[in-house]
């Protein structure tokens, strides 16, 4: 059976009181496939994967000190960094979540088309 042939599913995940981590790797397992019977490893599947309640993430508090996400910018001097307090001020949780779960997925051509996959409800 290709993937063309196969009906879209969707995978929900609900992230109340579960770390942000433990979610985000789910999640990212889900987008590659390798939670479906049909797992290709070149193709994208079509399933969405939703997950559900991200403001209700348990952060640790040890991961709020110390987390920081780096930036390049490609200029001299251009290297910024942002603590996850700020990023969570400036551009909430689904941002944060979104992140994590990119970073989790190989950086490829498939990347883009899984990302389009998620869906990240408040």
């Amino acid at each position: 059976m290709t993937t063309t042939a196969m009906k879209p599913t969707t995978y929900t995940i609900d992230a109340t009181g579960r770390t942000l981590g433990r979610v985000a790797s789910e999640a990212a397992q889900a987008l590659l496939g390798k939670k479906s019977v049909h797992f290709i490893k070149n193709e994208v599947l079509p399933m969405s994967v939703v997950v559900e309640n991200v403001a209700k993430l348990s952060i640790p508090e040890r991961r709020l000190n110390e987390k920081e996400y780096v930036h390049f910018t490609g200029h001299v001097g251009g290297l910024r960094t942002t603590t996850l307090p700020e990023l969570l001020a400036k551009k909430g949780v689904e941002y944060v979540f979104r992140q994590t779960v990119e970073g989790m997925i190989p950086r490829n051509k498939l990347r883009n088309a899984r990302m389009k996959q998620l869906v990240i409800k408040g």
